[in-house]
């Protein structure tokens, strides 16, 4: 006969992990009795990795299973790991709770142990009925207990063996190159690519593949430094699907996004605009559309279309830099620096948060800060060449002229098809020949009174007339861009390209009406948006 007995019986909501208590439904964790501050993303990956004993748990079903249906990377996952740890108090180098398993995922150092859970005070049951109660309980739970002995003997044997996990369901070609290309990382967007190839030659004209091919291509050209010819590809592949879906959004927004990649401003808006009116809940569409919005000075309308998203907004990826860029040009520096910040600090592989930090410290003239996250952002391995300009010109500001030069090239060897880091390198290495300036400069202003370009690729224009001897062109051009609708006035204030120009009257006009169409945008801000956007969390 089982001799053990038992009065209490096992939960699977509070457990004991090490010295770590951890309860599941209060979402708390104690150690010694204190309270320990994880809570939000760092609970829930604890949570399932408790669920999981110590089962080492992979990259991809963290992701699922955490964070979905936000889009993230393995960095993301490397970063969260580190703030749980930091929150635990755990050591990554000789870890006590979470260890690394390389190439697999993660693994809690012992296997978390139920624990038993105190009947909750209740109502006493009718006198008469008492005694009886008891006695039944006590013989449930004493058969229980028995049962739960003879089962762990049994087990015990066999306990060393691994438990093998379900299979999971296998995804398709286009789904793990769709999961591919979400990550936002160079060489998991070329696995996309070739996944895509791969799904188009097993059926020419899949409209998925299609997509996903052209988006792939465009961003190549947008974040990993590819020529615009790979744009162009992108375009013909989105309108290929067009032809075969012409009500499909998707298509629209990618042939949007193809234009975007090349500086087709107003292509690419038409293009963002015709899906949005296919699909007004394309929360990502919308948010391309509202950076563009931004890009030609219509602060308002870009701020509203960030806020107005139909879905969960941990979905679009640069979301929050787009805000904060906004909130930044209409006088909320605090606000932006917040959301900056924690963009930087949690997603070490965007490319995008990289640039902005630094940039943001850049603009507000705190240049010691800014080649500090530079430097930090330089070591993360998202190359661009916006981090290379950004860099040339800090050295600029200190009086390193060899530093600028060999920043301008390593930004000119990233993108050689572009023009301005050729122009910045070409006017940092020597003295200039003032034909040669005039042509390029006229060239390119050609070009952006063709429609081509951003209103900030007028100021390639000023500098190049100054350096051409045409100051009175240079200053001219300075309002072209102001009238085309760039609105950065403490980008031009602190930048040493334009330190020749900041004494003139007419580029103080130029920063005035600036200033002004700014604050006219301000007005056209709902009161109650920018105090909910700008109240200190």
């Amino acid at each position: 006969m089982c001799t053990a007995a038992a009065s209490e019986g096992l939960s699977a909501v509070r457990y004991r992990l090490d010295d770590l208590l951890i309860d599941l439904e209060r979402q708390r964790v104690e150690r010694d009795g204190a309270p320990l501050g994880v809570a939000g993303l760092s609970f829930q990956l604890l949570r399932h990795l408790v669920e999981q004993g110590d089962r080492v748990v992979g990259f991809d079903e963290l992701i699922h299973r955490v964070w979905a249906p936000a889009v993230v990377s393995e960095e993301t996952v490397t970063q969260r790991v580190k703030l749980l740890r930091q929150a635990l108090g755990d050591d990554g180098r000789s870890p006590r709770y979470l260890r690394s398993v390389r190439g697999q995922g993660y693994q809690l150092c012992s296997r978390p142990h139920p624990l038993p859970v105190t009947e909750p005070a209740t109502s006493p049951a009718p006198r008469s009925q008492r005694p009886h109660m008891r006695v039944a309980v006590a013989s449930v739970v004493l058969l229980v207990a028995c049962a739960g002995l003879w089962t762990w003997k049994q087990h015990a044997g066999r306990s060393h063996l691994p438990v093998a996990a379900p299979a999971p369901e296998q995804p398709s070609l286009l789904q793990r190159a769709a999961y591919y290309a979400s990550i936002g990382q160079r060489d998991n967007n070329e696995r996309a690519i070739g996944l895509f190839d791969q799904a188009l030659q097993a059926q020419p004209g899949n409209v998925e593949a299609l997509l996903g091919l052209s988006r792939a291509y465009s961003a190549r050209v947008c974040l990993f430094n590819f020529p615009p010819e790979w744009a162009a590809r992108a375009q013909a592949l989105a309108e290929q699907a067009i032809l075969a879906q012409p009500a499909r959004a998707t298509a629209h927004a990618a042939l949007g996004y193809s234009h975007d990649c090349r500086g087709r401003i107003d292509d690419a808006l038409a293009g963002y605009e015709r899906a949005l009116a296919l699909d007004p809940a394309a929360d990502s569409t919308r948010a391309s559309a509202a950076y563009l919005y931004d890009r030609k000075g219509l602060l308002a309308q870009a701020l509203l279309a960030n806020t107005s998203l139909r879905g969960d907004p941990a979905r679009v990826r640069y979301l929050q830099l787009q805000i904060a860029g906004i909130l930044d040009l209409l006088g909320y520096p605090q606000a932006a620096e917040a959301r900056y910040r924690q963009s930087f600090a949690l997603y070490p592989d965007n490319v995008f948060s990289n640039i902005a930090w630094p940039r943001f410290l850049f603009r507000h003239g705190r240049t010691t800060e800014a080649q500090a996250a530079l430097d930090e952002a330089m070591r993360r391995g998202t190359e661009h060449a916006d981090l290379f300009l950004l860099a040339a010109e800090l050295a600029q500001l200190r009086g390193d002229p060899a530093a600028a030069l060999a920043a301008y090239r390593q930004a000119e060897a990233l993108r050689p098809q572009a023009s301005l880091p050729a122009t910045l390198a070409h006017l940092q290495a020597g003295p200039v020949d003032p034909v040669w300036a005039k042509a390029r400069a006229n060239r390119l202003a050609r070009e952006l009174e063709g429609g081509a370009g951003y209103p900030s690729d007028w100021l390639e224009v000023v500098v190049l007339r100054e350096a051409a001897g045409d100051r009175a062109a240079a200053l001219a051009s300075l309002q072209r861009a102001v009238d085309a609708g760039y609105r950065d006035a403490a980008y031009l204030r602190v930048s040493p390209l334009f330190r020749m120009l900041a004494a003139e009257p007419e580029f103080a006009r130029s920063v005035d009406a600036l200033n002004r169409r700014v604050a006219l945008e301000h007005r056209k801000v709902p009161g109650a948006l920018l105090e909910r956007l700008t109240a200190s969390p």
